[in-house]
């Protein structure tokens, strides 16, 4: 993992087994290092070192496992804070297909043929469904499958308890993962060299592919639960945090207590959670504009740990109400948001309390929206992760702009920077590998990126915020796909979109646009040629540009340009003598920009209305009529006065007409273009 430094000394004092380090808090105000502004990296390192293994379920078993549906689980489980141990009950109701079901498999894990003794494993008891013991169970690596006594009929509820205890896996090598962790000694902040002390917490992390090594379960992104209950007994002074509402912890023998939880939301199977420590409780609420006040539980290890968290824990409240004003009120408002301290170098989003090691102020930003883009709505397929991780990055950069805004610039150009570092494409071609689909340069900072040219694409945050809104809505409680996402933003568009996502989503690589510029008086000209990284795939970016015009006498305009193909020539009036032109000056495109351009005198301001051919009448109204057009395909482009491309048609000899109907009335600039893009002429006229 990459550390997580504080421009700091900390001076470490350990007090007691299970009191944390007295220390300097974090300066406020300051600015972040590279690695706070790339929370990101947190939140994949997590994954990828929680899980190193592929997709578990054989292609055969997983189609038997899509012959139902997940309703309902409730784990009913015995854990301890210091032991991968596990012993109890899951419960599965399930909708069965179109085809009556005559065995039920899911996925448990169990240790590799072959072992020694001793190995971790989870072995199966019994699995009783529909009140009936299954006659036969069949395991073979993490796929299981038992017999139905009778036959659960098509198109019905089936209850499934699945009775089993074990050792949940450790180790991080072969087919092992981590869906169960637990260590004996925590650190104080989130970076590979923070102090440590003496503390037990045992956790689940589960995604991508990890949750059967605790407990058993169907991993299908697509098959969401509509509700769950957690209930888990553990020895006091334990407690226990899970997703939803604990509705009440039942003092039992033996110095023992079971907390049970309880969620009413669809939940994916990687977002079931539990973490069990000897926990301090610290509850702080938020206040959404049109919600109901919400709880935010915070478990944190110890009263010295929230000590010294606790002002950052508190930026919480502010997230939620800033998120629910720009994406809709948060997902779970009527059952609770919090934090689970494990130490993981990271976080996780489980479903309602994330699973969070320190709380720096991005670290906090990314897995709470994941709340909304992931949790809420999940992607239905690995390939889309984009969608959740994208997002959640993106909400670092929206929360900087609402609470720290000095940040907010620097954390964009972070990203970028990152993305640009990767030729690679934000679909995730390899679903297999964790390291691909939870790659932070891909995932992370270039689909944050994406986003980021969505906004700048609609010109309008009410129409992207409220984008943002509909995809939360149509998609509630279930998953969604990179096109559903796309039918979205094409409805504020008002146009199609596919050209973006092609390029941005399944394309590689980013533009650099060079500039040449001249002046004549007035008249502007601008010359800008795009040039693509990864040509072989992603030959061209059709994209909106703005441009930084400096003046000599120190002001500035910004004009947009469309840049609609490779080489393009602009030209406008303009009020002072130029002395430098700035590329995206604000980093709205994934691309190596802010650079300025200075003037380049042997660029020539073309001769007006020299064609080699005529367009008449001019001043023209529903249509400019052609004469002496060259053989062969042409494309004439219309400019207006700020060089923006209003009208784009195919014109030939044997169809000369050029409709301006729909152009409004002034002076417009026209080019005509030969198949390969050279320039055949151009020339000025007026709409009346």
């Amino acid at each position: 993992m990459r550390p997580y430094f504080y421009a700091l000394l900390f001076t470490v004092l350990l007090a007691a087994p299970q009191q944390a380090a007295q220390v300097t808090k974090p300066a406020a105000g300051r600015a972040m290092s590279q690695v706070e502004l790339n929370a990101g990296l947190l939140c994949a390192e997590a994954r990828v070192q929680s899980a190193l293994q592929s997709p578990t379920a054989s292609v055969p078993h997983r189609r038997k496992m899509d012959r139902y549906d997940v309703k309902y689980y409730k784990l009913d489980l015995a854990l301890e804070n210091n032991s991968l141990n596990v012993a109890g009950s899951v419960w599965m109701r399930i909708r069965v297909g179109a085809q009556a079901l005559d065995s039920l498999a899911f996925e448990l894990y169990q240790a590799p043929a072959g072992s020694p003794a001793g190995t971790a494993t989870l072995l199966i008891d019994s699995v009783v469904v529909n009140g009936r013991r299954s006659p036969g169970i069949r395991r073979a690596g993490p796929d299981a499958t038992a017999k139905l006594a009778q036959l659960a009929p098509a198109n019905t509820l089936a209850d499934a308890r699945i009775y089993y205890h074990g050792t949940a896996p450790s180790g991080n090598s072969a087919a092992i993962g981590n869906g169960l962790s637990t260590r004996s000694s925590v650190h104080l902040d989130t970076y590979s060299g923070a102090p440590t002390f003496p503390y037990s917490v045992t956790w689940s992390l589960s995604e991508p592919f990890s949750a059967h090594e605790w407990f058993p379960c169907k991993q299908v992104l697509t098959d969401k639960a509509d509700s769950t209950d957690v209930w888990v007994t553990t020895t006091l002074p334990n407690k226990v945090g899970s997703n939803g509402v604990l509705v009440r912890t039942v003092p039992l023998p033996g110095n023992k207590a079971r907390y049970e939880w309880k969620s009413r939301h669809p939940i994916d199977y990687y977002l079931i959670s539990v973490s069990v420590a000897p926990y301090v409780e610290y509850v702080n609420y938020a206040n959404p504009t049109g919600g109901p006040r919400i709880a935010v539980v915070n478990y944190v290890y110890n009263q010295s740990y929230l000590d010294y968290w606790k002002s950052k824990i508190d930026l919480t409240p502010g997230f939620i109400e800033n998120y629910s004003a720009l994406a809709g009120l948060y997902p779970f408002a009527d059952e609770k948001y919090g934090h689970a301290s494990a130490p993981i170098f990271g976080g996780m989003e489980h479903q309602t309390m994330t699973t969070q090691d320190g709380f720096s102020f991005t670290l906090t930003a990314h897995e709470l929206f994941h709340q909304w883009f992931g949790d809420n709505v999940t992607c239905a397929r690995r390939a889309d992760i984009w969608l959740n991780e994208g997002f959640a990055s993106y909400g670092e950069y929206l929360s900087l702009q609402a609470f720290d805004p000095a940040n907010a610039r620097p954390w964009m150009n972070s990203a970028h920077n990152s993305a640009l570092a990767s030729s690679g494409s934000v679909y995730a071609d390899d679903t297999t590998s964790v390291g691909r689909i939870f790659d932070s340069r891909l995932s992370y900072k270039k689909g944050a990126g994406v986003i980021h040219m969505l906004r700048y694409l609609l010109n309008d945050d009410a129409k992207f915020f409220r984008a943002l809104r509909t995809y939360q809505t149509q998609f509630r409680g279930s998953t969604a796909r990179t096109a559903d996402l796309q039918r979205v933003f094409e409805a504020e568009a008002g146009r199609p979109l596919g050209y973006f996502f092609q390029q941005w989503y399944k394309g590689k690589g980013y533009p650099t646009f060079n500039v040449r510029w001249n002046q004549f008086d007035t008249t502007f000209l601008l010359r800008v040629t795009e040039t693509t990284s990864v040509p072989a795939v992603t030959p061209f970016f059709e994209t909106d540009v703005d441009y930084l015009l400096k003046f000599t006498d120190g002001t500035t305009k910004t004009v947009r340009l469309r840049q609609g193909q490779p080489v393009e020539d602009y030209q406008f009036p303009v009020n002072g003598t130029v002395a430098g032109v700035e590329v995206d000056p604000d980093q709205w495109i994934l691309n190596f920009g802010g650079a300025t351009f200075n003037r380049d005198n042997t660029l020539q301001l073309p001769k007006a209305d020299e064609l080699p051919f005529t367009f008449f009448p001019n001043p023209a109204r529903e249509q400019l009529q052609a004469a002496n057009l060259p053989a062969g395909s042409a494309t004439a482009q219309v400019l207006d006065v700020l060089g923006r491309v209003v009208l784009r048609q195919p014109v030939q000899a044997s169809q000369p007409q050029l409709n301006t109907s729909r152009l409004a009335s002034g002076l417009y600039h026209l080019r005509v273009f030969g198949a390969s893009g050279e320039v055949l002429g151009q020339g000025r006229f007026i709409r009346e």
